[in-house]
């Protein structure tokens, strides 16, 4: 038996079309679809955030002893005093004592 001859140009013509008119119908409907989308959702709630409370800081020398516990403070400016505190609580007790520099929290009132 013999077979049909296909004309391949014109199938690809069909084809094409048919994509272009599924594209078509894709892109309308999406478009639709964003419109409404857009008109439906709320408008976005800008966030409450806390105001934050500016903390000041003070400086002190702290002596310390070898169990960490405060001995004695002084003023950031009295920094030669701290440390000859700490060397007599040294020579007197058997410990070592040390100085460091500790900020607090001022309070303001």
């Amino acid at each position: 038996m013999a077979r049909k001859v296909l004309n391949r140009k014109q199938l690809r013509e069909e084809a094409e079309t048919a994509e272009r008119a599924q594209k078509a119908k894709k892109t309308t409907s999406s478009k639709q679809q964003a419109a409404g989308k857009e008109a439906a959702s709320k408008p976005k709630r800008k966030s409450r955030a806390k105001a934050v409370a500016e903390v000041r800081l003070k400086a002190f020398w702290v002596v310390f002893n070898q169990s960490l516990k405060r001995v004695a403070l002084f003023e950031y400016a009295q920094r030669a005093q701290a440390e000859k505190k700490a060397e007599e609580l040294t020579q007197s007790s058997k410990s070592p004592h040390f100085v460091q520099l500790v900020k607090e929290v001022i309070q303001e009132q």
